[in-house]
């Protein structure tokens, strides 16, 4: 084996458990979700496994990471993301970002009269961006109204809804990341 393949596989140990501390998961939780035993992690993490596609694969999955991430290989080809809208809910999100760590959606929201919100809540935090429209937001007891230029970010175990303030399709710019993980956006000063 060349000292660059087993540079590239002595690193996956060290990228695993930096994964699961980052999403605060044990050993036995990530077992758990993977069907991979506790001990089996424990070598890879350690690097007395080496890891093997039939790991690897349940562990991207889990980790929502590419495989190429977990075994840190270099970014080949093209570098743009070829989108593909998906509908859902009368919402149409269009991805911005690779799979894996915080995710970008722009999101468009078309108004729904009518329609009584239905506030939900799962792990994670999301940051929006108002691109154009009015954003109606409940989260938990709040009411709120954001404008083009706006911006909030909230925790996703706080009841929520998104929807258009009025009779317009608001655009927004949706970051998500699991429970968490953080945009943390830092202005310029002076």
């Amino acid at each position: 084996m060349s000292d660059e393949k087993k540079d590239v596989l002595d690193g996956v140990g060290p990228r695993l458990r930096t994964l699961r501390h980052r999403r605060g998961l044990t050993l036995a939780e990530l077992a758990s979700r993977t069907g991979i035993s506790e001990s089996t992690l424990s070598r890879l993490e350690g690097g007395s496994r080496r890891p093997t596609l039939e790991l690897l694969l349940p562990l991207a999955e889990v980790h929502r990471v590419p495989l190429d991430e977990l075994v840190g290989a270099p970014r080949t080809g093209d570098p743009r993301i070829h989108f593909k809208p998906v509908t859902r809910h009368g919402m149409t999100h269009v991805p911005l970002s690779r799979p894996g760590g915080i995710s970008a959606h722009k999101l468009l929201i078309p108004p729904r009269p009518g329609v009584e919100p239905d506030l939900k809540t799962h792990e994670g935090f999301e940051w929006v961006y108002v691109l154009a429209g009015r954003l109606r937001l409940l989260l938990g007891e709040q009411s709120l109204v954001l404008t083009a230029g706006e911006a909030a970010e909230f925790d996703t175990l706080v009841p929520h809804w998104l929807g258009s303030a009025d009779e317009r399709t608001v655009e927004l710019l949706v970051l998500f990341g699991q429970q968490g993980e953080r945009a943390h956006l830092r202005a310029r000063t002076g």
